[in-house]
């Protein structure tokens, strides 16, 4: 008969996994990810922790009979700014679960609140 697994261990482990999470997620405020469009016209700062930082525009972007460009490439490189911090934070939070439960985290582990 094969043994129940052991509590406390796996209690511990989780609440390990848990402090490390925190510590990440705090890291993640302190990393800066760049993203830019229009040939490098728009550029958007933001954190880790998807806090935003900067928007820097090249004057030679501003043209006041096509400022629908304009708003297209803030747009653009928002978006990819946006997703290079959560691919950022994936790698760093996924480096820590290991993949436990896929995207959603630790649910494979069938632990409620999870």
């Amino acid at each position: 008969m094969p043994q129940p697994p052991n509590m406390q261990k796996m209690l511990a482990q989780v609440q390990k996994m848990q402090q490390e999470m925190v510590s990440a997620q705090d890291a993640l405020k302190d990393e800066i990810v760049e993203a830019s469009s229009g040939g490098g016209m728009v550029k958007v700062t933001i954190t880790g922790d998807l806090v935003l930082k900067g928007i820097v525009i090249d004057p030679e972007a501003v043209d006041p009979q096509d400022v629908e460009l304009l708003q297209d490439m803030v747009m653009a490189a928002t978006n990819e700014a946006i997703r290079s911090a959560q691919e950022l934070a994936a790698n760093k939070l996924g480096a820590i679960t290991g993949g436990i439960g896929g995207p959603g985290g630790m649910g494979g582990l069938g632990l409620p609140g999870f």
